[in-house]
């Protein structure tokens, strides 16, 4: 899993720089079709202790990840890719390697244009992890509790995108169908996950789903990404809402290094009635690409800022 981050990321930053080496067939075309913008990362921290009264235990820990935008804008034309993965592992003496962070969320998304700036869209997502989890600190000796595809969440819906800037997009899904897998037999059990009965792999649920995210530029070199979602299920309870934000503060140092704090915040009955947070803080390796500028670059199309 280690190698298979690792290679992604690498081959990411390969084939861009490849791109990017290429001179621009079109010198008088100030708009691409397509445009990417990710990061690579990977950051490290590690602590050591030897004759501390203080008291502590040496641990060595490693989290990596991609995330990439990948847009095509000609025309009425929008389609909009989003690739976000990400593992990490600390490793405490005395106590063994522990999953720090373990994510895998893909989606697609394509519209065409009706007024300026809203699109008629429709699109997929997908949302799992790689590895198993475990209660009491991802002990692997305890409880499990999820695995990859379980859950995992598969949603397909049509409705209508808000696009006005790289740095705005709502989609608003009033047909979206929401299908939850539990493909790890020792979870098929009836009420994890929603599952109805023993031996469920799957639930489908069909209702709306709302996504939006924001970017927000603080100040030169550092940023801040909102991610937020909600989905109400007209089949069951539909004032049972699940929703989701997740925050992601990046602080560029320089081209290869930067300061990454992460925020999510996650709520779903049918998973635990209580909300659920995650947060991390790391300082590594990043590789940043922004190629490409895009047609909601252009300021006649940034009204909406004015």
């Amino acid at each position: 899993m280690k190698k298979l981050l690792f290679a992604l990321s690498i081959s990411c930053g390969i084939s861009t720089m490849a791109q990017e080496a290429k001179p621009d067939a079109a010198a008088t075309d100030t708009v691409k079709a397509w445009s990417i913008q990710g990061q690579n990362t990977l950051m490290l921290n590690q602590a050591a202790f030897s004759n501390w009264v203080g008291g502590g235990a040496n641990n060595v820990g490693w989290l990596a990840g991609v995330n990439y935008n990948l847009t095509y804008e000609k025309g009425k034309d929008l389609w909009e890719n989003i690739i976000i993965l990400g593992y990490g592992q600390n490793n405490t003496k005395g106590i063994g390697t522990r999953k720090t962070q373990d994510v895998i969320n893909l989606s697609t998304n394509y519209g065409r244009e009706f007024a300026k700036s809203w699109y008629l869209s429709g699109g997929i997502g997908l949302q799992t992890q790689f590895a198993g989890g475990y209660e009491d600190g991802n002990n692997p000796d305890a409880k499990k509790i999820s695995n990859f595809m379980a859950p995992g969440y598969l949603n397909v819906g049509v409705g209508v995108t808000y696009r006005p800037d790289d740095n705005l997009t709502v989609t608003l899904r009033p047909a979206n169908a929401r299908v939850t897998f539990v493909l790890d037999e020792d979870l098929q059990t009836a009420g994890t996950y929603g599952l109805k009965n023993n031996g469920d792999s799957s639930l489908f649920q069909f209702g709306f789903l709302g996504t939006a995210i924001y970017k927000i530029k603080i100040m030169e070199n550092i940023n801040l990404t909102n991610t937020a979602s909600v989905f109400s299920n007209y089949l069951d309870k539909p004032d049972h809402l699940v929703l989701g934000y997740s925050g992601i503060l990046n602080m560029k140092i320089n081209k290869f290094i930067s300061t990454n704090i992460t925020l999510d915040l996650m709520y779903d009955h049918n998973q635990i009635q209580k909300t659920q947070l995650k947060q991390t803080l790391g300082v590594g390796f990043a590789y940043n690409i922004d190629n490409g500028k895009k047609r909601s670059d252009k300021k006649e199309n940034q009204s909406w800022l004015k």
